[in-house]
């Protein structure tokens, strides 16, 4: 439990938030992992990124720390899952409007052949017994 308040009081000082920033407020190129400046291509999780900037539209070819583009990766998973979902939802309602269609298609072609759709009800309603009064033998 020491080691861990030592260590949080270390990451938090002002000189450690400094050594992050550049003096115009840019990301610097220190790197909290191994304490020191950043080792660029040397590192594993230096990664090359190209695509779209989800916040401006502008195109991203850009090589840097894969916990720098967290963010802006979140950000472009949660618009590929509204997405997603509008378009699940889309499907959704064609479908229930076919089934709509179908039904009403079935029901009038019963009714030209002079069969009439029937309700049934479940069998666990309240009423036991399942026979019609003139078959139950009464």
């Amino acid at each position: 439990m020491l080691f861990f308040a030592v260590l949080t009081k270390v990451l938090y000082t002002r000189e450690y938030c400094l050594r992050l920033m550049k003096k115009n407020n840019e990301p610097g190129t220190f790197c909290p992992l191994i304490r020191k400046d950043c080792v660029e291509h040397k590192c594993s999780w230096y990664m090359h990124v190209r695509g779209m900037n989800p916040n401006t539209g502008e195109e991203v070819d850009h090589w840097s720390c894969a916990v720098s583009w967290m963010p802006m990766l979140q950000i472009e998973n949660s618009q590929q899952q509204m997405q997603t979902g509008a378009a699940v939802e889309s499907f959704r309602n064609e479908v229930v409007k076919s089934n709509q269609e179908n039904r009403q298609l079935y029901i009038e072609g019963l009714q030209q052949n002079g069969i009439m759709p029937v309700n049934v009800t479940s069998l666990t309603s309240t009423n036991t017994n399942t026979l019609p009064e003139s078959q139950s033998g009464e």
